[in-house]
């Protein structure tokens, strides 16, 4: 599961996302901006021009929902 979340982000670098990211108390993130790399344990986004990483774990718990644009 985790090889399959990391080869579908990887085969849409420099493609534009919109990531939710769920905190605490149902306080939602949600962040557009482009994937830029992706490393051995994060995906990095750049919003803004802020780079911000991601797990993929957290993408396989549903912490983090990644929807292409």
């Amino acid at each position: 599961m985790l090889d399959d979340i990391k080869e579908r982000i990887k085969a849409n670098i420099n493609r534009r996302v919109r990531i939710v990211v769920s905190g605490m108390r149902n306080h939602k993130e949600i962040i557009e901006g482009e994937v830029i790399s992706c490393l051995p344990n994060v995906f990095v986004v750049n919003s803004r021009g802020l780079n911000r990483s991601f797990s993929y774990a957290d993408v396989l718990i549903g912490d983090v929902v990644v929807t292409y644009l």
